[in-house]
């Protein structure tokens, strides 16, 4: 593993972040005013929105211990909670400093194990199961003896200094939800389109049926031939739909390597597959949506390199959308530091450049990669929420080191970038001019909380923090 001395400056701020015993929680308008009102106030401000998915982290598994957030339950700063464990006895969760992981298997079928109906005990038994057609003895999901999982693990800010700096500095969000309630691609949907389904003719968006779980793969995916051999339909309409037409800039960026997940995704290991901005994915599905196609808008999915020559040159669009590869997704069994390395160097470019002082970066992970979480999470329509993950906002405007307790999952990006940009126009069969047959509109959900609380457009746009993109870590 890669190690530098941090600067001293951000050895400071490190050192500060770990006295910290408590943060702001109380919510309060980010405007003083109405939220009609507070959505033109922060159109004045924020003039890109930046979304950055990683891949495969519980909330608990991230931020379990960080001081103020709803965490692990704690007893003389030992985790009291004990998660059965089938072969015998329970599990505690336990500090885990091992760079790579194993995680467990995230599936439909093993969200709803693992949550058990609210009881969050099914964790251990769910990644025991999977870990029995495991084969690559270089990850350790398929490692042990059978019984021995990492899904208790956590990891701390002594492990991932920077993602703790950001949360001290900016906003961390403690009841972030993935979407939908199964794997990375119809999360991947629902993040560009509030939705996942199957469909059976281009071009005919009622032609589509919601599927959770099997929205349709690209041909040659995870190791298996899809059962059709040909390219999923995605007809429905997605939010790059609206942007065009709207003349609203948009970009997606995408790192060039593999996609680690499995076509089985109850699975935790398989063949990887080669991705690059070129190749539709679970990762990248926006090229599969007959809208893009039609709005000739394909060439707007790119290199993440054109990400970081446009903050640099402060060209960035007013919405971007940022997929990783498989070695910096920090999906098992890919390594946390490079992952933190990836995340924090597309961080620094932004804050180095022009745009940073009108910019707000969403950071999450996709969905919890198997790990165990101790909250259930809300039920909103037969999709979701699925299990809580790590969810950070950094923003020159971002209220600092709060703890925002509203309940949030990835469709309050969409919300926010409708109401910046959109005049809060939605994705809703109703008005959105190509009605398909999706179960509800999202972004209106009232369980959804306001991602305008998480500002305040009163401050003066606060400077910049780079931090060094190899910190000392004790992941080993």
């Amino acid at each position: 593993m890669q190690r530098k001395v941090v600067t001293s400056a951000a050895a400071a701020f490190i050192v500060a972040l770990t006295a910290c015993t408590s943060s702001p929680v109380a919510p309060h308008s980010s405007t003083g005013f109405g939220p009609a009102t507070g959505a033109v106030l922060a159109a004045s401000k924020i003039k890109h929105v930046v979304v950055v998915m990683q891949e495969n982290r519980s909330f608990d598994s991230y931020f379990g211990t960080y001081p103020g957030a709803d965490g692990i339950a704690m007893s003389g700063g030992m985790p009291s909670v004990c998660v059965p464990d089938p072969a015998g006895g329970c599990q505690r969760p336990f500090h885990d400093t091992a760079d790579v992981n194993g995680g467990g298997p995230h599936g439909q079928v093993n969200a709803a194990a693992d949550v058990d109906g609210g009881k969050m005990d099914g964790f251990i038994g769910q990644a025991q199961r999977a870990k029995r057609g495991c084969t690559d003895p270089n990850n350790p999901a398929c490692a042990g003896d059978g019984t021995r999982t990492d899904v208790m693990g956590y990891h701390d800010g002594g492990d991932i200094p920077n993602y703790w700096a950001y949360a001290h500095s900016f906003v961390l969000q403690d009841h972030m939800f993935e979407p939908n309630a199964s794997w990375s691609l119809p999360e991947h949907l629902f993040q560009v389109s509030e939705w996942s389904a199957h469909c059976s003719t281009h071009d005919q968006p009622a032609s589509c049926t919601n599927a959770l779980q099997n929205p349709g793969t690209p041909p040659d995916f995870g190791g298996k031939k899809n059962a059709s051999g040909t390219p999923p339909i995605y007809a429905w309409t997605d939010l790059t739909y609206l942007l065009h037409r709207a003349g609203v800039s948009w970009g997606y960026y995408v790192v060039a390597g593999t996609e680690p997940d499995c076509a089985d995704d109850e699975a935790v290991d398989c063949a990887p597959v080669k991705q690059n901005a070129k190749t539709p994915g679970i990762w990248n599905p926006l090229p599969y949506f007959d809208t893009v196609r039609a709005d000739g808008e394909l060439g707007n999915i790119q290199s993440v390199q054109n990400f970081y020559d446009a903050a640099t040159a402060g060209k960035l669009p007013a919405v971007s959308w940022i997929a990783p590869s498989g070695d910096v997704s920090e999906h098992p069994p890919g390594k946390v530091t490079a992952g933190q390395a990836y995340v924090t160097s597309l961080i620094n470019a932004v804050m180095k450049g022009p745009d940073w002082a009108s910019t707000a970066i969403f950071l999450a992970w996709d969905d919890w990669g198997g790990f165990y979480d101790h909250v259930k999470p809300p039920t909103v329509d037969a999709n979701g929420y699925g299990l809580r993950v790590p969810g950070l906002l950094i923003s020159p405007y971002a209220r600092a080191g709060y703890i925002d307790h509203q309940t949030l999952s990835f469709d309050a990006y969409d919300k926010l970038i409708e109401d910046l940009f959109l005049r809060g126009q939605r994705l809703d069969p109703a008005t959105d001019g190509r009605p398909d047959p999706r179960p509800d509109v999202r972004e209106n959900d009232p369980a959804l909380g306001n991602l305008l609380s998480e500002f305040d457009f009163t401050q003066t746009a606060r400077p910049a923090l780079p931090l060094p993109e190899h910190p000392v870590t004790t992941l080993h």
